[in-house]
């Protein structure tokens, strides 16, 4: 549950820079890791990071360009066969949820330069992961939730499955598996051919939730979404073989409830005599991994964890992708991350499940990036000293100390998206005073190759934010950053606007150049006169340790909302704050957060902007929030006491609600029990509803700008901006 352009910035950045394309797609690099594709309608060109002038063709329009067609492929992305032959083409892509992961397939054969449609006969752009095999011959794909092979000689399509329909899933997932694990592609050939493993969900116990559409027909239509809220069962999922010579399948023996627990993750083993799985329980705080015989079938666990709390699985995966298993070489042994020991550490483990750990420190990894199997090295991303900052370090896999790879002149945050053969990294570098994208530096001595492509900086006299620590009456220490208004006068009395998230999916409080900047507001907060700041409550997946991080358990809305107006009441004390201007504002669970501080401290915060929240979370996805949560078995009282709708009765400001009635995620029901609430209580509020727009509230001409009007000038109305 998390509103953020972070990722896709990040990647569009990144094709600006080189190729001058606007299309936000992923970054492909070459297998070789000497260069990336650029993808445009002029073709596919391979362009070297190190001397971006050197683009080398790799297919051209024509080639790209079907016959009768008037115009060439729109390529989001291509896989070549293991011979080289053939390339395999996903283009005219649509969106499922949130990613473009549909779309139609070619083939274009280097030889005959024949490009050829696959699935035909099928809908059209309903294709999904379609994969060569080992020996390129043939290509599986998935359609309307169920798996197909199609021999590359005759084009002849085999089903794997046909019991596919719009609630049994094969070969991808339903929508909470996809919002909450990240999980999308949901088949593997293995290493020989010889098999398909994939999943199998179950959602026709879930219940659909119907979205209605009142503005694109004369007469309404509803848009079902299958959504198991809280104390709702999830899907039933289970893992599947299909033999290709036999035309057989059947299900893999995992012991266990296939309606009690999840399997985000599933590989097969580096020969392929058997699949490894991930599998988590209902209540997400039991992990084990399982080996799968692919001969038999059975299965034995060879890894338990246990948490407290719960199992933090979404953050070892790079960009929230579980694809794939960190294996780092063919004997089985594989990366793994834990927690167990307080800290999120790297551990290596085999497939008897022995491990090793390898960063030994009280420190928490923050990402995996890669490891570079020659030279035994791993690189991930971890900040031992800071919690807003992010750099890149370096651990031999055998023994000895980690050490940071990141220059000390880059101090803020630092993403890099390393080639695979670890040679060099694309470096994006930001922080609250400076914007660099683009530069390619040589690994491991990070020495630069090409400059950044896009630069930015703060000039001196400029609103910029300054970061600070501060203690709440509870002992907690609340990282923070502010702008202050320019110019500044300390003998005046300013209003002050609180930026907040306050779940465990995002920080706020982060050295990079967004902090500060608040994208919502129409025109210069500081220059306007307003004192703007984010603090980073306990819960909040911050690197400090999964003792802060896991404090939240059972205590959403609750123990993240007293810090954040604990440290708002220890702010108030400064000078130059005006208390009768305090406003608060946030999206998705910061909206949440929003009006839970409006309501629950109505003392302290006068107005609040909350956006798509959820304001009852027994109306939320069961995943998300029974992770954090825990299962409603016996009583919902943890839930209630953290919604805001609890407490609505509270209400004495001013307050702006905003939601799209198209929103899949948090559903426009939110707002509407919480007007029934505020109505049945008295309460006077504001309301703005974006007819079908998502979680982003972005679809329709005008819309950004609508609600950045609306934003800021509810907020100039009810708390004036200057100094007094």
């Amino acid at each position: 549950m998390i509103f953020s352009v972070r990722r896709a910035f990040l990647v569009l950045v990144i094709f600006i820079c080189y190729t001058g394309s606007t299309l936000a797609q992923k970054l492909q690099w070459a297998p070789d890791g000497r260069s990336f594709y650029s993808f445009s309608e002029k073709g596919i060109a391979a362009i070297d990071p190190v001397q971006p002038g050197n683009k080398k063709v790799f297919m051209t329009e024509q080639e790209l360009t079907p016959e009768g067609a008037s115009r060439a492929l729109a390529v989001q992305s291509f896989t070549i066969a293991p011979d080289g032959n053939r390339i395999l083409l996903f283009a005219n892509t649509r969106r499922v949820w949130r990613e473009n992961t549909r779309g139609d397939y070619w083939v274009f054969d280097r030889t005959s330069k024949k490009l050829t449609q696959l699935g035909k006969g099928l809908p059209e752009a309903s294709l999904m992961f379609a994969k060569f095999s080992p020996d390129g011959k043939k290509v599986a794909y998935v359609s309307k939730h169920n798996i197909y092979i199609e021999n590359l000689q005759d084009h002849t399509p085999t089903p794997v499955t046909q019991d596919g329909t719009d609630r049994l899933i094969n070969g991808t997932f339903d929508w909470a598996y996809e919002e909450e694990f990240g999980c999308q592609d949901g088949f593997r050939w293995s290493p020989d051919g010889s098999q398909i493993a994939y999943w199998k969900l179950d959602a026709r116990s879930i219940r659909n939730f119907l979205m209605i559409n009142n503005t694109d027909s004369l007469y309404p239509f509803t848009i079902p979404v299958e959504y198991p809220k809280v104390g709702q069962d999830p899907s039933s999922c289970t893992i599947w073989f299909y033999d290709v010579a036999k035309g057989t399948t059947r299900p893999a023996a995992v012991e266990g409830d296939p309606v009690q627990h999840y399997i985000p993750r599933m590989e097969w083993t580096p020969k392929g005599q058997s699949i490894i799985l991930q599998q988590l329980n209902r209540q997400q705080n039991d992990s084990r991994i399982f080996l799968v015989d692919a001969a038999t079938a059975t299965s034995k666990q060879i890894y338990h964890e246990t948490d407290a709390a719960w199992i933090d699985i979404k953050s070892r995966w790079n960009d929230n992708d579980p694809v794939g298993w960190d294996w780092i070489n063919d004997k089985g042994e594989f990366l793994w991350l834990s927690e167990k020991n307080g800290w999120r550490q790297i551990y290596k483990l085999d497939l008897s499940g022995k491990e090793t750990l390898i960063t030994k420190g009280d420190y928490d990894v923050i990402q995996f990036y890669l490891y570079d199997a020659p030279a035994q090295t791993i690189y991930f991303a971890a900040s031992p000293d800071n919690a807003t900052q992010n750099y890149l370090y370096k651990i031999s896999l055998s023994s000895g100390k980690a050490s940071r790879v990141t220059p000390a002149n880059l101090s803020g945050t630092n993403k890099y998206t390393i080639s695979p053969n670890g040679k060099i990294a694309l470096l994006n570098h930001s922080s609250a005073t400076e914007l660099a994208n683009g530069a390619v530096v040589s690994l491991p001595d990070h020495r630069e190759l090409v400059q950044a492509k896009r630069t930015m900086t703060v000039n001196s006299g400029d609103p910029r934010a300054e970061f600070f620590k501060i203690k709440t009456a509870d002992g907690v220490e609340l990282d923070g950053w502010m702008v202050k208004p320019v110019p500044f006068d300390p003998a005046k009395k300013y209003p002050v606007v609180f930026y907040v998230y306050g779940e465990p999916a995002s920080q706020t409080v982060l050295d990079n150049f967004g902090a500060g900047r608040n994208f919502l507001y129409n025109g210069n907060m500081a220059r306007d006169g307003y004192v703007y700041i984010s603090l980073e409550n306990r819960g909040a997946p911050a690197p400090k340790g999964s003792q802060w991080r896991k404090a939240i358990y059972r205590n959403i809305g609750r123990i993240n909302i007293r810090d954040q107006a604990m440290g708002a009441r220890e702010i108030l004390k400064w000078n130059f704050i005006d208390s009768s201007r305090v406003a608060v504002w946030g999206w998705s669970g910061g909206g949440s957060s929003t009006l839970n501080l409006l309501f629950q401290y109505p003392e302290i915060y006068k107005t609040g902007i909350a956006i798509a929240a959820v304001t009852n979370q027994l109306l939320y996805d069961n995943i998300y929030q029974e992770r954090y949560m825990g299962v409603p078995v016996t009583s919902n009282e943890d839930f209630v006491k953290g919604s805001p709708i609890t407490y609505a009765k509270n209400l004495r400001g001013n307050l702006l609600y905003i939601h799209g009635t198209g929103d899949d995620n948090v559903h426009y029901q939110n707002a509407e029990l919480l007007i029934n609430e505020l109505i049945r209580q008295g309460k006077q509020f504001q309301l703005m509803s974006y007819p079908n727009r998502t979680h982003s509230i972005s679809e329709g001409d005008g819309t950004s700008e609508h609600l950045s009007a609306l934003y800021t000038n509810y907020l100039k109305l009810h708390c004036p901006p200057g100094g007094r």
